[in-house]
């Protein structure tokens, strides 16, 4: 039989290991809490730059049409949440527009002539608005002239 010299064997304890792995858990979520709040900030951009360009492209839209057939298509429009529609008028098939929806509102505005100007002058002014998940992202406004 061998005996001993009363020396401890190398290594660490269980109550060590547990305190490094508490330890380095903790210096990793310092390390990784910037990262995602990054990643959130740059999803977030990503959305209010598609919101924008849906916005723009309906407001072209409205532009587009005739002055006189403005109020009435667009008035009040909407499209519901994953029916955003392209240009030509279909709904995007895209899954990044799935959480998508935008609203168009088109109200007459009449300017009052200027002291010894007889002419009138009239003016829609049309407002787009784009949500993600019901939560505004991007609105335009223009006055729209004959």
């Amino acid at each position: 039989m061998r005996r001993t010299s009363g020396k401890k064997a190398g290594g660490f304890t269980l109550a060590e290991a547990m305190v490094a792995t508490v330890v380095l858990g903790i210096a990793a979520a310092g390390v990784l809490l910037p990262f995602t709040a990054g990643a959130h900030s740059r999803a977030e951009g990503q959305r209010r730059t598609l919101g924008a360009k849906l916005a723009g492209d309906l407001m072209e839209r409205i532009i587009a049409a005739d002055f006189e057939d403005i109020d009435s298509t667009y008035g009040s429009y909407s499209e519901e949440q994953g029916q955003v529609e392209d240009m030509n008028g279909d709904v995007f098939a895209d899954a990044m527009y799935a959480n998508y929806s935008r609203t168009a509102s088109c109200v007459y505005v009449f300017v009052e002539p200027l002291s010894g100007d007889d002419e009138e002058y009239f003016f829609i002014r049309a407002t787009v608005k784009v949500y993600y998940l019901g939560a505004e992202v991007a609105s335009v406004s223009r006055l729209i002239s004959k």
